[in-house]
């Protein structure tokens, strides 16, 4: 989930153009996020239009995002603790770094897809047998899964930070991605 909202839809945040500038043929993974006033709305219609009034519309599949979207910035928001052990990682940008920094061009929910990123978790350490988890996904398992690897990146201080260091939003949360 995205961590750091402006104030409108244009400009976009940094980290997220650099991300899309790594992954050429995956860049479309990588969802606009939305401005904070869209994100206050509860309809789509409300959001779009929220957001269309500065500058640029929200599709329906970042809305289906936003339930935790605000979760996660409520939390950030409320918490200076969590805001120093939180960060923000992209599943398809450690995809690509586990690739030799090629994207994954397969698609996720396709056997080839599926397989290839399996097998990329597996040579980096993250070995696991395919079976059925509540509540989630297979293809969800292994974004979990390699946020989990960006994360001991993270812990090593061998992560790739993406967008300004200290670049911030009117709360204060950062507004990077790690991966």
């Amino acid at each position: 989930m995205p961590i750091g909202l402006t104030d409108t839809p244009r400009p976009g945040r940094a980290c997220e153009a650099e991300a899309r500038a790594l992954m050429p043929g995956k860049a479309s993974s990588v969802f606009p996020t939305p401005c904070r006033p869209a994100l206050a709305c509860t309809t789509h219609a409300d959001a779009n239009a929220a957001s269309r009034k500065l500058g640029l519309g929200i599709n329906r599949q970042t809305f289906h995002l936003f339930p935790k979207m605000r979760e996660v910035d409520g939390l950030l928001r409320g918490s200076a603790r969590l805001r120093r052990v939180v960060y923000e990682a992209h599943p398809e940008l450690a995809f690509t770094r586990m690739n030799g920094d090629k994207p994954v061009l397969s698609k996720k929910r396709q056997p080839d897809g599926f397989a290839e990123r399996l097998d990329l978790l597996a040579k980096h350490g993250f070995k696991w047998k395919p079976q059925t988890v509540s509540g989630a996904a297979r293809d969800d398992v292994l974004d979990a899964m390699a946020v989990c690897r960006t994360a001991t990146l993270i812990a090593a201080g061998t992560a790739t930070r993406l967008g300004p260091k200290r670049l911030r939003d009117r709360y204060g949360l950062p507004m990077n991605i790690w991966y």
